[in-house]
């Protein structure tokens, strides 16, 4: 018998705490508070940098490859360092790790406003990945997971919603610094920014015990949930191997997706501000997709609803890939696109609690983001890459379609067996 035989919906624990450690108010005083450090953390660390990149390589003669290299060369970073942090929040919980990783990205920030060489931009770059592995997603995943236990999906639903705002707000905000101010000096503003809201929110906002969990002994009234908590015999089954291949492959695809969307577009005809406004409704879909995973986790099983999230990511992506137009039915597409992708955020914040003890969280889930960060860190210029030699962005989309395909395939395999 497999977890698949039940859903999962959340069991509400009686009296003022769930998850153990924090009353309501405290749960939502952390939910709050990583809401507003996510959207600091990515602004600065990630959202800025497409924004900021061109005026960079103007400047300073390096090419924007080069430029973008060293991004990259960061998120990598981010995944090495994830794992090891990984364990140390399941130890220790999200306060100091978090904090260590907004006080790391103070400095990192600085560095690269100020780099007078590009071997000393890629040093940047290198401790701005320490930084993302400390302050990124995982990390509030993980704390969110264990304080908020079998409530946990509407914890991370509403994170992942207001999160998702961080390229609203600071794409615009750099581009407005940008003008007056240059590009080093924007990101000393940023910088400023991203510590006198980052540092104190993690030193006194997630604050409280640090509980040992339990297992949800309930799903649905049903059979009890797997309750391994062997963090080596769970990382070397099978059904962890494979759900490592499918959150990678939808990662990759995922991204690649949105950063390469513009220019499929562009090849359909659009104009480059139509371009951009379908990019801007796909993330309103995004939105929209998150709204509807609570909904999805309440009917489906964790079986059906991990084939049928990468299967409609395959499926959006192909229709970006075969839709010739209208403009109309373009942006449609690209809001649907948009859909599938924010639901694949849930999916991911949710997978190992969905199917191991939330104990191994942390740690399972910094070796399950590495090489999904690694596929996030190529995903900019994979597009531009792949398109040459297949011969267009619509071919390339076809390729990410049959990647997401590949993952729905395997996702029914990444059931543990349900432990005796």
């Amino acid at each position: 018998m497999t977890s698949d035989e039940t859903t999962t919906r959340p069991a509400r624990r009686r009296g003022g705490r769930a998850g153990g450690g924090l009353t309501s108010r405290g749960r939502w005083r952390v939910l709050v508070v990583l809401c507003v450090t996510e959207i600091t953390s990515w602004g600065v660390l990630y959202y800025a940098f497409p924004v900021l990149a061109p005026s960079i390589a103007a400047d300073t003669g390096w090419s924007v490859p080069s430029v973008t290299a060293a991004f990259s060369a960061g998120l990598v970073v981010s995944a090495l360092v994830g794992i090891p942090v990984g364990r140390v929040l399941d130890r220790h919980g999200p306060r100091w790790v978090m904090t260590a990783g907004a006080v790391v990205g103070v400095p990192a920030t600085l560095l690269i406003a100020t780099a007078g060489s590009f071997p000393a931009f890629v040093v940047a770059w290198l401790l701005a990945g320490i930084a993302q592995a400390a302050t990124f997603y995982p990390p509030a995943f993980a704390a969110l997971t264990r304080w908020w236990g079998s409530d946990r999906v509407r914890a991370l639903t509403v994170l992942t919603l207001v999160a998702g705002l961080a390229s609203t707000v600071f794409a615009p905000l750099a581009a407005a610094l940008l003008e007056p101010f240059g590009w080093r000096e924007t990101y000393v503003v940023l910088a400023v920014v991203l510590g006198v809201v980052t540092i104190p929110a993690h030193l006194f906002g997630l604050s409280g015990s640090w509980p040992d969990p339990v297992a949800d002994p309930v799903r649905d009234g049903a059979a009890p949930a797997v309750v391994d908590d062997d963090p080596a015999r769970i990382r070397h089954s099978r059904a962890f191997g494979l759900l490592v291949v499918v959150i990678t492959l939808g990662g990759f695809t995922s991204f690649a997706v949105t950063v390469n969307q513009v220019p499929l577009l562009l090849d359909r005809g659009m104009s480059t501000d139509l371009a951009a406004w379908a990019l801007g409704l796909g993330g309103l879909g995004q939105v929209l997709g998150r709204l509807g995973y609570g909904p999805l986790v309440r009917r489906s099983t964790v079986r059906g609803r991990s084939i049928a999230v990468m299967a409609a990511l395959g499926a959006t992506t192909i229709l970006l890939a075969v839709l010739p137009g209208p403009v109309w039915a373009l942006i449609a597409a690209a809001m649907l696109a948009g859909a599938a992708r924010g639901i694949f955020t849930l999916l991911q914040a949710t997978a190992l609690s969905d199917r191991w003890h939330p104990r191994v969280y942390g740690r399972l889930n910094g070796i399950l983001s590495a090489p999904v960060m690694v596929a996030v860190a190529i995903s900019p210029w994979a597009g531009s890459a792949l398109a040459g030699p297949l011969g267009g962005y619509p071919e390339v989309f076809v390729v990410l379609a049959g990647a997401a395909v590949v993952a729905a395939a395997l996702a029914g395999g990444t059931l543990p067996r349900r432990a005796d």
